[in-house]
């Protein structure tokens, strides 16, 4: 049975069917242009090719949102096969491309557990925390008496990631990032 929702419903992360074909929804921007009716304006990436395109969606336009099935899985480890998931209930193994982890690939540590998406019995993506806990690898020393506030510096991250930290983080500390925004949120407890 097809789900409808309307152009102000696409939110990011949705999978919808545009012109008969998957796409994952990047990013999702709602305007309201004056007098003018609403419209969704959102990037596109279709699931087969990985190709992006922007479309404009009026806010009373019906939009087919694709029926996923979600396994929770624990990512294994990553090799020349692809990045294997392991079916928590079943023990099965699956091997996923690169291409599916499109966006999430820099957050994923072994034996962290995700949700992978099924479209008609195959993977089409996966689904990772909102927030993962990253140990900083490589950033410059603190400043002395740096607070909070101002301004931050770049720092990488076990998986690679390069995310903005405060001034005061240090080499060694773990870091919450939010997986939607990849952006630092705060120091990790513990």
């Amino acid at each position: 049975m097809a789900t409808y929702i309307n152009g102000n419903g696409i939110r990011t992360g949705y999978v919808i069917i545009y012109n008969k074909e998957l796409y994952r929804v990047m990013s999702s921007e709602h305007r309201t242009p004056g007098n003018k009716r609403g419209f969704c304006q959102a990037k596109l990436r279709h699931l087969i090719n990985g190709n992006q395109t922007e479309v404009k969606f009026r806010s009373d336009e019906q939009v087919e949102r694709a029926s996923l099935e979600q396994v929770e899985m624990e990512y294994l480890y990553q090799d020349t096969s692809g990045y294997c998931f392991m079916n928590s209930e079943t023990y099965e193994q699956l091997f996923l491309d690169e291409s599916a982890l499109d966006g999430v690939k820099q957050f994923l540590l072994p034996n962290m557990k995700v949700v992978v998406e099924f479209h008609d019995s195959k993977p089409i993506g996966i689904e990772p925390p909102e927030h993962v806990e990253l140990i900083v690898t490589d950033t410059e020393p603190p400043l002395k008496g740096a607070t909070a506030a101002g301004g931050g510096k770049p720092a990488t991250l076990e998986t690679g990631l390069v995310v903005t930290v405060p001034n005061f983080i240090e080499i060694g500390e773990k870091v919450r990032v939010s997986t939607t925004s990849g952006q630092y949120q705060e120091r990790a407890k513990g």
